[in-house]
């Protein structure tokens, strides 16, 4: 397998500009060797549930572009792309958990209304089955609001890996939730130490009463 790192850019006429790069391995492995799809069932819900890792992508990714200083643009653009990679591989974990499943395996796991819609493909849903959806995005434009909604999605995203955690007894599939659980830890605290950050750029006496994201006093 080609490994090397894609580059994806926009040619113009006088220079070339690099949208991003991609590299063609996961930020932690995953090899699972034994196929179960009953453990699939419930991480799936990490892919496109409602604390998972698709729209916690695209919360940061959004969000970024209201932060009004650049060093919280950056790091919402850093978080937003590793969560992108943490997408992938939990997408990888379901992949690998159903392949070569047989037609009594499906049934025994209880995989078998997903499969009548999905077949093995990897949809992004929650556990409990419910589509994926934007409408649970926080974007709302603040600095403040933003950031605080950035850290309570880590822990709940961290109580679901705790949870999955106690559910599953696969150690190929507990290394790899062990690793993104301690992300989303870590994440937690960057976006802490952002929240403080962002609080003292501001007055503190008017800091619940202006938006410096949107508010020309603030500027």
């Amino acid at each position: 397998m080609d490994l090397r790192p894609v580059a994806v850019g926009l040619r113009r006429k006088d220079r070339e500009e690099l949208m991003f790069t991609y590299t063609k391995t996961l930020q932690y492995p995953v090899k699972i060797a034994n196929p179960n799809p009953a453990l699939a069932k419930f991480i799936i819900t990490q892919y496109g549930g409602p604390d998972g890792e698709l729209g916690a992508s695209l919360r940061y990714l959004s969000q970024r572009f209201a932060m009004p200083y650049p060093e919280l643009k950056g790091l919402l653009t850093d978080i937003g792309t590793e969560e992108l990679g943490h997408l992938e591989m939990v997408g990888a974990v379901v992949h690998q958990l159903t392949r070569s499943m047989s037609i009594e395996d499906i049934k025994k796991a209880g995989y078998d209304a997903y499969f009548v819609d999905h077949t093995a493909g990897v949809f992004p849903a929650s556990a409990s089955g419910t589509p994926w959806s934007a409408s649970g995005l926080g974007v709302k434009g603040d600095v403040i609001t933003d950031l605080t909604e950035d850290m309570a999605a880590e822990q709940k995203a961290r109580t679901t890996y705790d949870n999955i955690l106690r559910l599953s007894d696969d150690p190929d599939v507990t290394n790899v939730i062990r690793f993104l659980r301690e992300r989303e830890v870590v994440h937690f605290q960057r976006f802490g130490e952002a929240l403080h950050a962002a609080l003292d750029k501001l007055d503190q006496k008017n800091v619940y009463a202006m938006n410096p994201a949107f508010d020309a006093a603030a500027k």
